[in-house]
């Protein structure tokens, strides 16, 4: 299979979406309080931080889908103080990215997206702006990562999505997620 940018980018949307399932999952064991003690981040608990994940996919995949929402989805900083509550959510719009970018076409990706930003409007390339979606969120669980090793819970490992060798490691959580190594890597 000769291999191509849209592809590629639906590959990430899902790459994305495994590494929150599994760092969500991984925070789950812990109660509300650990979630939101205070620790040493941009954010200053897990439960901001993981929030933040969040509001930027909002803020992002709505911007994406030609949606207007813009700075109002920053209005609560912590719109999910319950991590069964964050879950979800985060799943949902892991779906709709997921969705969005397993419709691209090469053209699509060099098509414009107007992102509101409420005093003006940025006009972006939609794979440039899914670059920075992605290593936005890829920063932020970084962080999540490290206050998540000053817990009792052993942080996962979140960058062997693309080792093929793993696969088998994967299986449960890609039931879980509705995806198929084949899914992800075809065309169709």
């Amino acid at each position: 299979m000769k291999p191509s940018l849209s592809l590629t980018f639906r590959a990430q949307a899902c790459n994305n979406a495994w590494a929150n399932h599994r760092l969500l999952t991984a925070c789950g064991t812990l109660d509300g309080e650990a979630l939101a003690a205070p620790r040493t981040g941009f954010f200053p608990s897990l439960i901001a931080t993981l929030n933040h994940i969040l509001i930027i996919d909002w803020f992002y995949v709505d911007a994406l889908e030609g949606g207007w929402l813009g700075p109002k989805a920053f209005a609560n900083p912590v719109p999910c103080p319950v991590l069964a509550d964050l879950r979800a959510a985060q799943a949902a719009v892991d779906r709709r990215l997921v969705a969005h970018c397993a419709a691209l076409d090469e053209d699509a990706l060099g098509a414009e997206v107007r992102v509101n930003r409420d005093t003006r409007v940025q006009v972006e390339r939609r794979d440039r702006l899914l670059l920075h979606l992605f290593q936005h969120q890829i920063h932020h669980r970084g962080q999540a990562h490290a206050m998540l090793s000053g817990t009792g819970v052993k942080p996962p490992q979140l960058d062997e999505f693309y080792a093929a060798e793993e696969a088998p490691l994967r299986a449960a959580e890609f039931a879980e997620l509705g995806f198929t190594e084949s899914g992800i890597w075809s065309r169709s």
